[in-house]
């Protein structure tokens, strides 16, 4: 059977407008993702960097799924945060959400129940992340029993410190638990709500993020680099998120540095705010903003008007509270319910994804007899993301279409 290639189907709440349905998504059939041919391989890694893609009825071993995602990255051996190291830290925020399968240890257990012999593991219970247990504010119980729920928290998947962000996430999903939808309620002010299934990924597009992004803050993301704080999650610990989950309240109780696990200054991690896709050209807003410690924005280049811009002569934010308002104001139209994909999980769906071009958030509540179960792979990259080019600063700093360099 021939490689066939669909659209993927999109709920009606989305804005086909501004996802483009024949950019975002593609379902793949004819071919055995764990078994790929080199030719295969070839139709997938381009399809993958241009739309994102969706296996359905996949039968994949651990060490199958490592192999798809090292294929993406042939020289990457590390899980993104370090072979079990999520197991052997403590302080961390991820440490009660991921489990490295023993003998496979690049591909991690996550979801929600008690699991008995499962690859290794005598015995499991999962937690689904509850934005209760990071929010500063939550949902009522009587609003929750009603099926209200919030995103939990957005992010790329990465460790932000020592390690590079990997290039592509596959998500394996073995166990779906059955029940209603569940309404994400933004409890920002601003009325947003967003219907899910039940136990969904919520996915939103850097492209898109970027590409809505009024002049000004063009120029803002194509000049600026995000600073992580060293040990992002165990930095975070402490601190509280805020309804959205696309960020952190501004109340001092991140972990001071010195009480961190011993850190190491060249590891700290400092990315521009807009990736460049390898296949595509185009441009992602890609930055977490529930980590970043400092912000440095560039000057505006020589002979670009100066009129109404922002930093013009550049900037160095450490203001914490200054640094999650720039780039609230920069993310948040992009988690607009038109703009989200709630992924509907069916059983041996298999999602793969650039990690360097969408972020994504668990979501939902689950009781604890709603059993979940889900395959987790990225590998540490074995390069940096690719920022904007200086033909893309003067573009969009300028605020003016240019013509490509010959």
């Amino acid at each position: 059977m021939a490689v066939q290639l669909v659209p993927l189907p999109l709920s009606d709440s989305v804005d086909r407008s501004k996802f483009d349905i024949q950019r975002f998504g593609k379902e793949v059939t004819g071919i055995d993702p764990g078994n790929l041919t080199k030719e295969e391989f070839k139709i997938i890694k381009e399809q993958l960097y241009k739309h994102d893609v969706l296996f359905r009825n996949v039968n994949l071993t651990a060490e199958q799924q490592h192999a798809l995602v090292k294929a993406f990255d042939p020289t990457s051996e590390q899980y993104s945060h370090g072979n079990k190291k999520i197991d052997e830290a403590k302080k961390s925020v991820l440490t009660s959400l991921l489990r490295a399968i023993p003998r496979v240890p690049q591909v991690q257990l996550t979801g929600n129940g008690t699991v008995k012999d499962h690859e290794g593991i005598p015995e499991l219970t999962m937690k689904h992340g509850h934005h209760k247990t990071f929010h500063k504010t939550s949902v009522s119980p009587e609003d929750e029993a009603k099926g209200v729920t919030r995103f939990f928290r957005w992010h790329i998947d990465g460790a932000l410190y020592e390690f590079n962000v990997p290039k592509v996430t596959a998500l394996y999903s073995i166990k779906v638990p059955k029940g209603p939808t569940q309404t994400v309620r933004y409890d920002d002010g601003t009325g947003d709500e967003l219907h899910v299934p039940l136990s969904t990924t919520a996915f939103a597009s850097g492209k898109i993020m970027f590409d809505i992004l009024p002049t000004e803050l063009k120029s803002v993301a194509v000049r600026a680099k995000a600073t992580y704080a060293p040990r992002p999650f165990e930095w975070i610990r402490t601190a509280r998120g805020i309804p959205t989950g696309l960020g952190l309240e501004t109340e001092g109780l991140e972990v001071p540095l010195n009480e961190l696990t011993p850190w190491r200054e060249e590891n700290v991690k400092t990315y521009p705010f807009v990736w460049k896709n390898p296949v595509t050209g185009v441009l992602h807003l890609q930055v977490i903003a529930t980590a970043v410690r400092e912000i440095h924005v560039d000057p505006l280049p020589e002979g670009v008007k100066r009129e109404r811009a922002l930093y013009p002569e550049g900037a160095h934010i450490k203001d914490l509270k200054d640094i999650r308002e720039l780039l609230y104001r920069m993310q948040r139209p992009g988690i607009t319910p038109s703009l989200v994909y709630p992924h509907p999980w069916a059983e041996k769906d298999l999602v793969l994804w650039n990690n360097r071009s969408l972020m994504h958030s668990v979501v939902g509540v689950l009781r604890d007899d709603h059993l979940r179960v889900v395959h987790q792979c990225n590998l540490a990259g074995s390069d940096e993301p690719l920022g904007p080019s200086e033909e893309d600063v003067l573009k969009w700093a300028s605020g003016e279409e240019l013509d490509p360099p010959p």
